[in-house]
This record gives structure tokens, sequence and C-alpha cells, in this order.
């Protein structure tokens, strides 16, 4: 049996991310030799707005430190939506920072993040073109939709739930996820963003989604920073019920 410890650089406000993760998890090492414990450092951040995610930005680095002194085996930046509206291509520079950060500090260790797993996934999918589900404003959905675009994936259809407290966004019925992918126009894409966000709660509605969107491929932030994270370690499993990604 082989033991990892796995980190989360969280939003102050997240309520969701340390539990979709770790339940996803949780059933890899159901079928697995693999087990994780999970350990969590938080930046400030209340309310989604462009000032509010880039002051969590700039506080990244003090909760890498803190998070690397517990000897994490990975790490992941887990909010989607600080990185993406940072402008194109911004996850390859925060990764490689905040790896860089943990090293100086003592600590290697490989740091991944959302917005990035977000894009792999889609690619490792095959995906040209993606319709999304997101909680946020329609300004923010927009730079989300131009960062996924920037990554040569077409974004035909978006749609914001427009909620923009983070807490309030933890808290929405992921119950009601299938059938507000139903409304997306799905022709010709390759695949669904069930929640383009690690806070709006999706994992539980994936099953149900890829039956109301006629079996397309589904993905969430949440899982596919669940699959970056057991890749950078070297453990995925195929698992049930966590989307395309964990089929295979």
């Amino acid at each position: 049996m082989t033991s990892y410890r796995v980190g989360l650089l969280v939003p102050s406000s997240n309520t969701t991310m340390e539990t979709e993760v770790p339940e996803v998890l949780r059933r890899v090492a159901a079928r697995s030799d693999n087990r994780f414990t999970f350990h969590s450092s938080r930046m400030r951040m209340k309310t989604v707005t462009a000032e509010e995610l880039a002051a969590m930005n700039a506080d990244a680095d003090r909760a890498a430190v803190e998070l690397a002194d517990a000897a994490v085996d990975v790490m992941a930046y887990a909010c989607l939506v600080a990185i993406m509206s940072q402008g194109r291509g911004v996850h390859r520079d925060i990764e490689e920072r905040l790896t860089q950060t943990a090293k100086d500090a003592g600590d290697p260790v490989d740091v991944v993040s959302s917005a990035g797993a977000l894009v792999a996934g889609l690619h490792h999918l095959g995906a040209r073109k993606v319709s999304i589900v997101t909680p946020y404003m329609k300004p923010l959905t927009a730079l989300v939709a131009d960062y996924i675009e920037a990554e040569g994936i077409e974004v035909q259809d978006a749609v914001s739930l427009e909620v923009d407290d983070n807490l309030a966004v933890g808290r929405l019925d992921q119950a009601q996820l299938p059938e507000i992918a139903e409304r997306l126009d799905t022709r010709g894409v390759n695949a669904v963003v069930l929640s383009a966000c690690v806070q709006m709660p999706s994992l539980q509605a994936i099953p149900a989604a890829e039956k109301a969107v006629g079996g397309l491929p589904v993905i969430t932030a949440s899982t596919a920073t669940s699959w970056q994270l057991l890749n950078s370690l070297g453990a995925h499993t195929p698992v049930p019920g966590a989307g395309e990604l964990f089929k295979h």
C-alpha cells in the first residue's frame, strides 16, 4: 500500500473542493492499493471579483510555503477563476512560481492548478469545442471562455448563474445542473464542462448530466483537478460516477 499526502490551496470561503476531491480519491483508494490524506492552506477571498481574485493570487506564495511544511507529495492551486481572470496562459506561470516557492522553502513539490487541469483534461479528451456552465457573473464567464479558447478549444455556449458570493456558490443545488446543462447549445461539441468552478458542487450530478446532454463527455473543475493530482502521483485509477476522465 502506498500513502500520499495531497495538498490543496483553496480560497478562504471554499467549502466544496475539500469535499469533492477527497471523494474522488476515496473512490480511487477503494479500487487500488493507494491511500490519501488531505491538507489545506487558505487564501482570503469571499466575493468573486477581479480585485479579490488578484489579492488571493498575491497571497498564494505564503499559503504554498505553509502547505509545503506538511511535506505533501503534490499540491493543487484549487481556484480556477483566480487564475483564468488574470490573463491567457497564466496557469503555467503560477504553477512554476509556486513550485519554485515551495522548493525555496526547502520542501520541493509539484504544483498543479485547477485552471491547468481543466485545459489538460479537455485536451486529453480530444475536445475541440465545448459548452460550459459557470456560477460567475457574465464578465468573469467571458474571461474563462476566452482563456479556454486561447488554449485551442472553442467555447460554443456558456450559462452564467451570476452568483458572486463564494459561500452562496457552495450552496448551489447540484441536482439542478443536469437541467441547466440540457439548456446548453451542444450541437457539434465534444464535451460539456458542467462546473467551471471548484466551488460549485457538481460531482454527484455528473451521471445525470451525461444523460441530459446525450452521452457527451462531462468534466468539471474538481474532477479535472483530481485527475491531474493523480497523474502527478502516477496513481490514476478508473472509478465510477466521476465522468469521462475516470472511465479509462
